[in-house]
């Protein structure tokens, strides 16, 4: 399993040197600057590339960058209007641009208007350490309240709503700014931010597309730009729904097991592959996640080791990011079934035996608290949660326990 790490570029508060201490082997990154549909040129690429490369006589070793998060899929493509062929257009020479590069691993979703969404970006856990949250009744507050969705509360529970009436009527204006801006104006790695009527523009124009019509999009997607990546060596790996249900009333189709089983099989090709979230797909207590290594393992080519704690025994309900070996995930029984997936491609000769993951998220602790750096991506709580994954590799691997 190859130690990577997601950094968002020269301004990026975790730096390169930083990444290093950490032990991390390979970078996750991509151009955030470029709007999305564009093609990445060769010279962006090689600039980010020079960004992780040791400075001249230093002596130090450089950093590589191993995985593409994410070369985004614009809505025109999920909704196939406007420019989307060009854009499909522009994604397979962005392809080429990366694999001349030497970068063969490209993470995406096809999530509508919200790649990931929470409510509480600093939400204080037992003991003082601080993570994001997602709280269903403030997501409620918004949609029907400050959104003020049509017929949104015939999405919820009625104990829900009733619960989002009470706490609207308490909250002060600034709090209600708060919460919208949590949900709508970006997260770390998220494609683009929105205001309230540009949220509204972009569910109007997903009102006529179910989850059959988006996955057919996918599909259709996928059929255009997965045979470019088999040609040049590439590996397409998508993210999961998060959270992996509804919200909005927008389409959801990557949040189970089956939603990914139905992708390979319309695109079979092992160029088309998954991203293993399991905080993401973790939320769902449906989703067994060492089972899903075990049976769709051979088409996974990256993963995000990250816990969840669930809030509630509804669902959908609440949830908030937990320490990495903390919350639903049996993280020790996942990484054993990655383990043995690697061993299964080493003996089959594959040359990519070795999965990238990285340590997803992270909880704020010790100096990350004063620091407020990038929601979810602290140096020290992912620092912690990359140790704690380290060691339960190192202890999987041992001779002792493999006998």
């Amino acid at each position: 399993m190859k130690r990577t790490w997601r950094w968002f570029g020269p301004h990026d508060p975790v730096s390169r040197d930083d990444m290093l201490q950490a032990g991390v082997e390979g970078v996750v990154t991509a151009l955030h600057h470029l709007p999305n549909g564009a093609v990445w040129s060769h010279d962006d690429i090689r600039a980010r590339q020079d960004q992780l490369a040791a400075p001249k006589g230093s002596g130090a070793p450089d950093l590589t960058w191993d995985v593409v998060e994410s070369l985004p899929v614009s809505e025109d493509i999920k909704r196939q209007t406007g420019d989307w062929r060009q854009h499909i257009a522009n994604y397979q020479q962005s392809l080429r641009n990366l694999a001349d590069c030497g970068i063969q691993t490209v993470c995406y979703n096809f999530m509508p208007v919200l790649d990931w969404t929470r409510t509480d970006l600093r939400f204080e856990v037992p003991g003082g350490a601080q993570c994001m949250r997602f709280d269903l009744i403030d997501f409620a507050i918004f949609d029907i309240f400050t959104l003020a969705r049509p017929n949104a509360e015939n999405d919820y529970a009625d104990h829900i709503v009733s619960q989002a009436t009470d706490r609207n009527d308490a909250l002060s204006p600034d709090q209600r700014q708060q919460l919208t801006d949590n949900i709508i104006c970006g997260l770390p790695g998220a494609e683009e931010g929105y205001s309230v009527e540009d949220m509204r523009h972009h569910l109007d124009a997903y009102a006529e597309i179910s989850d059959a019509r988006l996955r057919q999009h996918q599909y259709a997607f996928l059929g255009e730009v997965a045979p470019v990546a088999e040609e040049v060596g590439a590996r397409l790996c998508c993210h999961p729904d998060d959270p992996p249900f509804s919200l909005l009333g927008l389409p959801r189709i990557m949040s189970t097991e089956e939603d990914y089983a139905q992708l390979m099989q319309a695109v079979d090709t092992p160029a088309n592959g998954i991203t293993l979230c399991s905080g993401s797909l973790g939320v769902r207590p449906d989703n067994d996640l060492p089972g899903m290594m075990a049976r769709l393992g051979d088409r996974v080519h990256f993963a995000h080791l990250r816990n969840v704690a669930r809030e509630t025994g509804d669902f959908p309900g609440s949830f908030h990011e937990a320490a990495h070996l903390e919350g639903a995930t049996d993280m020790v029984s996942l990484v054993d079934a990655i383990l043995a997936e690697e061993r299964k491609r080493r003996d089959a000769g594959r040359a990519d035996f070795d999965i990238p993951f990285r340590p997803d998220h992270g909880q704020d602790i010790l100096s990350d608290i004063k620091a407020k750096g990038q929601p979810g991506y602290p140096a020290v709580g992912r620092l912690k949660g990359l140790a704690e994954l380290r060691g339960i590799i190192t202890a999987l691997s041992h001779p002792k326990v493999r006998a």
